[in-house]
This record gives structure tokens, sequence and C-alpha cells, in this order.
């Protein structure tokens, strides 16, 4: 799920496209979607935040579930927006299994879920360095970006002793 003012079904269609080409490279036994609105939480209140994950997952809610969709927040959707998704799908469905990734461990979640991509990211480059006989030790590495998976990828990345 992405919220963000540039969200429109050009680019939800192109970012569920996406998601199939990744889902048929790594496996998972589903397709793939993409959702979202243009709706930007940044500069909203909690209670304003709240109010309309609420109200998107009322109407979400028939359409997801374990065996049909399985939303994953993205751009504007971190585990606030996820926790109050997944509050409300539980009133309403009572009833949560399976229903959304990138869940608080409270909920249900993953110890390690907002450091998992970047972490993931630097685990694929140390295979691929393993193939080619180096290692990331002692390697200059340029990172793009300034959020969540930069930020993980640049620690994990330390951790190893590349140069960021």
């Amino acid at each position: 799920l992405r919220f963000h003012p540039s969200v429109n079904l050009s680019i939800l269609k192109f970012l569920g496209f996406e998601q199939i080409l990744k889902n048929s490279l790594t496996t998972p036994p589903m397709g793939g979607g993409k959702g979202g609105s243009d709706f930007d939480p940044k500069g909203k209140s909690d209670n304003e935040v709240m109010r309309f994950c609420q109200s998107f997952m009322t109407e979400l809610q028939r359409h997801v579930g374990a065996d049909t969709d399985v939303p994953a927040g993205d751009i504007g959707v971190g585990g606030r927006e996820i926790g109050y998704l997944f509050g409300q799908y539980k009133r309403l469905r009572n009833e949560f299994t399976g229903v959304l990734t990138g869940k608080n461990i409270k909920w249900g979640g993953s110890l390690i879920r907002p450091e998992a991509t970047g972490y993931g990211a630097v685990y694929f480059l140390e295979e691929m360095c393993k193939d080619n006989n180096t290692v990331i030790r002692g390697k200059n590495v340029l990172l793009s970006g300034s959020g969540n998976v930069a930020q993980y990828a640049c620690e994990k990345l330390l951790q190893l002793g590349a140069k960021v």
C-alpha cells in the first residue's frame, strides 16, 4: 500500500506489474498487486491518519486476506499506518491471520521488519561478491536514498566493513 500525493491509477498498475515480476523471480505462491491512495500522511495528526486508515480498511477488507491479497506497506505506509489498518481489519472481520505484512511484533509481525529490506539487499550483494571471489570489507559503496531501506543497508554495510 502506498499513501502519497503522486498515487494514481497508472502508477498503481505499473507497481502491480512490477510486483508480479518480482514474485515470479522469488517464487512465492502468489501473483502481485498494489494499492494505495493520494492521501498524504505527512503533516497529519495521528488521529487524522488513524481515521483515514480505518476508512480505507473498511473498503479494502473484503478484498484482502491470507489466501486473497496480503498488502504490505510502501511509501507513506509504515508501522503506524499498518497498525491502524490491522486494528480496523480485526474489528471488522474478527480475524487477522496473515492479512498484512509490516505489523509490529506485538501483533504477530517480524522482529526485524524495519531492517529486513535494507539488510536483505546487502546480503544479496554479499552473495554476489562471493560469486565473484571478492568481499564487501574495504569496498567503497554508494547508496542512493535516505529512507528506511537505505538507512538499514548503510548500517549493515558498515557492520561488514564497507566504506559508505
